[in-house]
């Protein structure tokens, strides 16, 4: 094993140069970056916001019961079931009927007993039912139907809370999902953390009506920005889902934010058709309950291109436009827990961290010179050399360093010394029994892999598991465990070996001693 062809030990620098040099752009200037890449600090290192929010699905269920109601009146008529009284309470469809047998039939009949197309829509699986006495039935979402909707809607919920954060520009957020209704939020490094949180707040469901008196549709007041009150159709002309784009802009005549808005054909086709049939009215323009604004419709506004204004700041305008760009959230978002670390605290962990890591290696170095003379200091260089590449490796990645991460770091030192100890103990033994030098190292390496091999891939699994089920700074733990690891093992078994091969050549026809 200390035989290394040209080819190897070329490949083998080749590795390790490219490797470390990644390590060197985490101290490059910002304005002469020659590769964008860094190890970015987490949020108990760097400070920043930490936010627990939870959907409120209980306006969602409101709203799918109700797009049960027209389905449900279809099936009874085809099926003759006659029914009156019909009522919709927030979670809950009740009516009478004249047939229950007949209506127990329907709605629980199973795919390969179908009476007709709509049944399966109506299993136990999404909806039940009760009997709530004189042939009344009270309809309301299963169990099952209820996680169904929550599950969609956070998944929904934690896409546009990402596209709202990118668009703000943080960097390196973490957003995960934490049980059924929850979802977690750390943005190291922020310095606005009200923004963000108004930006959350808001559900932005943007929809257009008509301003007016009386219509078929019924109609409701409404506060506009500057404190009047409307009348506004219940009917909505467009909603936020026919916006394409949405961008803040400056009208030239008196310099006023505003936000310039493009739709989609559908969206043009239906703003076009209001405001050619309604030219002279006013459009509310409402966004969460609120009118934004109400500008009269001057004339048909046929090219899906409108703007919105309402007093606006600069940076409400941007924040406006953000929001609608980003999506509606299905639900409200309740910030039931708020953290804030600051950049000091932050400054004081990184000290700690980098402190015990220069006290442990510094302990680890005097240890091997002392134990190993000469070999211990290869095995120095072996860890010098690791920690470089774990950090080059790390950088790659644009990993997140975190205050467990640097503890990995930490470990990876010990365990790196530790793989070297087990070969030169086992070298040791050795050189008791083999007159040739070059036959005990060998042997020394050969038979000592399987040990450090054993050791390092338990190690390496355990790496796995925590990465796979733990959470944010468990999961920062293990990437650095495992990737030190890794390169514990290429430097123990091929930088290490390849200096320690160099010297027993050089001396074998002289004593050595380990």
């Amino acid at each position: 094993m200390l035989n290394f062809s040209k080819i190897n030990i070329l490949i083998i620098y080749l590795i390790f140069f490219f490797i470390s040099i990644f390590s060197i752009l985490n101290f490059q200037d910002k304005d002469k970056q020659i590769i964008n890449k860094k190890i970015n600090l987490g949020l108990d290192l760097q400070g920043g916001s930490y936010l627990l929010l939870e959907i409120n699905s209980d306006s969602l269920v409101e709203e799918k019961i109700q797009s049960k109601v027209i389905p449900i009146k279809k099936m009874l008529k085809e099926n003759e079931i006659s029914y009156n009284n019909f009522k919709i309470n927030k979670t809950t469809l009740s009516f009478d009927i004249d047939n229950i047998d007949k209506f127990d039939l329907l709605f629980t009949a199973r795919k390969d007993n179908l009476i007709n197309p709509y049944i399966d829509t109506y299993r136990s699986y999404e909806l039940e039912y009760s009997n709530i006495g004189n042939n009344r039935i009270e309809i309301f979402f299963s169990k099952f139907g209820l996680l169904t909707i929550n599950n969609s809607a956070l998944k929904q919920s934690i896409e546009i809370v990402r596209r709202r954060i990118d668009d703000v520009g943080t960097k390196e957020p973490t957003i995960l999902q934490r049980g059924e209704k929850r979802i977690l939020v750390e943005l190291p490094g922020l310095k606005d953390p009200e923004r963000i949180k108004a930006l959350l707040g808001k559900t932005a469901q943007l929809n257009f009506r008509l301003v007016k008196d009386n219509t078929e549709f019924g109609t409701e007041e409404l506060i506009s920005d500057n404190g009047e009150k409307l009348n506004v159709s219940k009917r909505i002309v467009m909603s936020g889902e026919n916006l394409i784009d949405a961008q803040p802009s400056i009208q030239n005549q008196n310099n006023e934010p505003t936000v310039s808005f493009t739709l989609d054909r559908l969206g043009s086709q239906k703003f076009g058709r209001t405001t050619t049939d309604n030219v002279g009215e006013r459009l509310a323009i409402v966004l969460d309950g609120e009118i934004v604004s109400a500008p009269n419709i001057n004339e048909p506004i046929t090219s899906g291109n409108g703007m919105i204004s309402g007093n606006f700041t600069f940076q409400e305008a941007t924040d406006l436009a953000l929001l609608l760009r980003s999506g509606a959230l299905p639900t409200p978002l309740l910030v039931v827990e708020e953290r804030t670390v600051g950049p000091d605290l932050g400054e004081d962990s990184i000290k700690s961290g980098i402190t015990s890591l220069i006290i442990g290696f510094i302990l680890v170095i005097l240890f091997m010179l002392f134990k190993y003379k000469i070999f211990g200091l290869i095995a120095n260089t072996a860890l010098i050399a690791n920690l470089l590449m774990l950090t080059g490796v790390l950088t790659i990645l644009e990993a997140t360093l975190t205050l467990p991460g640097i503890a990995g770091i930490i470990l990876t030192v010990g365990m790196a010394v530790d793989a070297n100890v087990l070969i030169f103990e086992r070298i040791r033994e050795e050189l008791k029994t083999e007159k040739s030098i070059i036959h005990a190292f060998d042997s020394g390496y050969t038979r000592a892999k399987i040990t450090v091999l054993d050791a390092n891939i338990t190690t390496l699994i355990a790496a796995i598991i925590l990465f796979a089920f733990g959470s944010g700074p468990v999961k920062g733990f293990a990437i650095t465990l495992g990737i030190g690891i890794v390169t514990t093992l290429f430097t123990a078994y091929f930088l290490a070996r390849h200096l320690t091969s160099i010297i027993v050549l050089n001396n074998k026809k002289e004593e050595i001693k380990i």
